[in-house]
C-alpha cells in the first residue's frame, strides 16, 4: 500500500542514512529474541491480572454532545491505577470495533476534546493514559509507580535498563494489555472485536498489546512504531528519543550490552513475530525519529496478515488524515467497520 504517488521511484532514499525503498521491502534483518521471552511476559501478565481490582467507569460532564464520555481507572502493571478516556458514540454500526488508543511519547491523556475522531467514525474508543509521563506535550493523570531509581539517560527509554523486571516499558506494556482487558470490561464493547492502535510509542503498544492480549485483539493499527529495532536505531538517528538510548550507553560502555539484552524483551519485532492479528503498519520515508528501517523490520517479521502505508516525503507526523482515512478502508475490509 503506497501513500505516495503511484509511480514513486523506488530508488529514492529518506533524509536518513537509510536504505532505499526496494530494500526497505525486503529488510528482514535478524533480531535476537531472548530463550525466556514468552515465559517472561506470560508471567507478567499474569501477576498484573492477579490484581481485584476492576475498572471503574465514572460518567464525566465534558460538553461532548455526540458521545457519552467516561473518566476510567483500571488496574495496570502490579495493580497500578491507571487513567483513560472512554468516549462511546451515541450512534455506532453493530459489530463495529471497539479502539484502544496508545499515546505518543512524552504525552498523556489530556482532554477528551483531543480525541473525537475514531468516536465521530462510530467506533467506541479507549484512550489510556501514559504512566508517569505528561510533561512534553500533552497532559497525564497517572503516576509511574515503579521503578528501581538507578541512574539513566534524561528521559524514559532507559530507566531500570539494567533488568527487563524493572524496566519502564514492562510497566507500561502491561499497562497497554490491561486496557484491552479494561474496554472489554464495559458494556459499549460487549460483543465488538477490539482494535489497538496508535502512532510513535503508541504505534509500539499498539503491536505489544496485540501480542500480549492474544485473541483479545482484533486488528491493529501501528503508525510510525516507536521501539522496533532499537540496535539498528541508534546507527542512524541521532533524534530523541533513540539519542536517550545512546548517551546512556556512551556514558556507560560497560553497561551497553546488558541494555540492549533488556530492549530485547521490548522490541516490537520479537512481539510482532507472535501477534496473529491483522495490521496495518504505516512508514514515513523522512522520518529522524523512528527510522524506516527499524518500522520495515517490525513490519517484515509481523506474523498475521499485514499492509503498510508509505508516505515517501513524510517526516514522523506520518500520514495525517488521509491515514485515518486509510484505517478506516482497512477495518472495513477486515469486517470489523
Amino acid at each position: 500500500m503506497d501513500g505516495g504517488r503511484a509511480d514513486f521511484d523506488r530508488g529514492l532514499t529518506s533524509v536518513l542514512a537509510d536504505l532505499p525503498l526496494a530494500e526497505l521491502q525486503r529488510y528482514r534483518p535478524e533480531v535476537a529474541e531472548p530463550a525466556d521471552f514468552g515465559e517472561f511476559w506470560a508471567g507478567q501478565l499474569q501477576d498484573a491480572r492477579a490484581s481485584d481490582a476492576e475498572p471503574v467507569f465514572v460518567r464525566a460532564d465534558t460538553g461532548v454532545r455526540h458521545a457519552a464520555v467516561f473518566d476510567v481507572t483500571f488496574p495496570g502493571y502490579a495493580g497500578d491505577p491507571v487513567r483513560a478516556w472512554l468516549v462511546v458514540p451515541h450512534h455506532t454500526e453493530d459489530g463495529g470495533a471497539a479502539v484502544v488508543q496508545y499515546i505518543g511519547y512524552g504525552g498523556g491523556r489530556g482532554d477528551p476534546f483531543d480525541w473525537l475522531t475514531w468516536s465521530c467514525a462510530g467506533h467506541p474508543h479507549l484512550i489510556m493514559d501514559t504512566r508517569g509521563q505528561g510533561g512534553s506535550w500533552r497532559s497525564a493523570d497517572t503516576a509511574d509507580r515503579g521503578g528501581d531509581g538507578a541512574p539513566s539517560a534524561a528521559g524514559f527509554l532507559t530507566r531500570g535498563i539494567a533488568d527487563p523486571r524493572t524496566h519502564y516499558y514492562t510497566r507500561l506494556f502491561i499497562d497497554a494489555a490491561r486496557a484491552v482487558d479494561a474496554i472489554r470490561a464495559h458494556p459499549a464493547a460487549a460483543g465488538r472485536p477490539v482494535v489497538t492502535a496508535g502512532a510513535s510509542q503508541g504505534g509500539g503498544l499498539a503491536i505489544a498489546a496485540a501480542h500480549l492480549a492474544g485473541r483479545d485483539v482484533a486488528a491493529a493499527l501501528p503508525e510510525v512504531p516507536f521501539l522496533a529495532h532499537p540496535r539498528r536505531a541508534v546507527d542512524v538517528t541521532d533524534s530523541h528519543p533513540y539519542r536517550e538510548l545512546a548517551e546512556y550507553c556512551r556514558a556507560n560502555p560497560d553497561r551497553a550490552e546488558q541494555a540492549f539484552a533488556t530492549l530485547a524483551y521490548i522490541d516490537v519485532v520479537n512481539h510482532g513475530k507472535h501477534a496473529t492479528a491483522p495490521a496495518l503498519f504505516s512508514v514515513a520515508l523522512s522520518d529522524t525519529v523512528t527510522p524506516p528501517s527499524t518500522i520495515f523490520a517490525a513490519f517484515n517479521h509481523y506474523a498475521g496478515r499485514k499492509d503498510i502505508a508509505v508516505y515517501p516525503y513524510n517526516g514522523h507526523e506520518g500520514g495525517g488524515t488521509r491515514h485515518f482515512l486509510a484505517q478506516l478502508a482497512f477495518l472495513r475490509a477486515a469486517g470489523l467497520p
